[in-house]
């Protein structure tokens, strides 16, 4: 997967107005009503991630999740990393 530039990051991001770019990664925070709620939404990201073989790091604090996503083996951001993180939105609408 080939690293997107700083304009096709850019575009990209303005597809996913809740996701910022935060140096090499890109990163949201989701609120959730409770833990149990957040580790549901958890769950299915990491089934996703071990389906398409792309690991985010999580950061979970009670009811709120955030992921931040980077493909290390481009050294930056790729369309791997906007894939899933649609994909985590959709489950997050789900979760809800």
């Amino acid at each position: 997967m080939q690293k997107l530039n700083e304009d096709e990051i850019q575009a990209e991001l303005a597809k996913l107005p809740e996701w910022s770019e935060t140096g090499e990664a890109i990163q949201r925070t989701y609120g959730f009503q409770d833990f149990v709620q957040s580790m549901g939404f958890v769950t299915r990201v990491a089934e996703e991630a071990e389906r398409s073989q792309h690991h985010p790091d999580i950061l979970i604090r009670y009811n709120k999740v955030t992921l931040t996503l980077s493909t290390h083996d481009a050294g930056g951001i790729t369309m791997k990393d906007f894939d899933l993180a649609s994909k985590a939105d959709g489950f997050a609408k789900a979760q809800r």
